[in-house]
């Protein structure tokens, strides 16, 4: 028996596709963040990125529990004095329908340099279409609970 150590050299990547249509943000991005980071291969090591790309479409129409589409606050602080700006989740998948589902997958990973590197492998679009289709992504893998 030997033992393999996993190194960014021997890591294959796959990229996958989420249609995001209707599914709750919380347990999408828990699905994501398991995925972005490799935990679903027999390969993890945890500080190796060993994860695989996600591209995430119709994203506009996630869906929140409860009443958390009119509560829960989405904060930007620019640094200056009175630069802190707020929305609601509804105005922000409004406006800006990747940022609802990028916060809540970076909130899932550790906080660290590697997980700054993971979380650009997440490609969120609002729509149905998408340029990544020269990596011929494949459906979510149904495995990953």
């Amino acid at each position: 028996m030997k033992t393999t150590i996993t190194n960014e050299a021997n890591v294959t990547r796959h990229w996958y596709i989420i249609d995001a249509k209707d599914q709750t943000v919380g347990r999408l991005a828990t699905r994501i963040a398991v995925v972005l980071r490799g935990k679903h291969k027999p390969t993890f090591s945890p500080h190796v990125d060993g994860g695989d790309y996600i591209v995430v479409i119709n994203a506009a129409h996630l869906r929140l529990t409860g009443k958390k589409m009119d509560t829960k606050q989405y904060h930007q602080y620019s640094g200056y004095p009175g630069g802190l700006r707020s929305q609601t989740a509804r105005e922000l998948l409004a406006t800006y329908p990747d940022r609802v589902l990028t916060s809540a997958v970076k909130g899932m990973l550790p906080k660290n340099r590697l997980s700054r590197q993971v979380i650009k492998k997440l490609k969120i679009y609002g729509g149905a279409e998408h340029p990544h289709d020269g990596q011929q992504p494949q459906p979510f893998p149904s495995y990953v609970k």
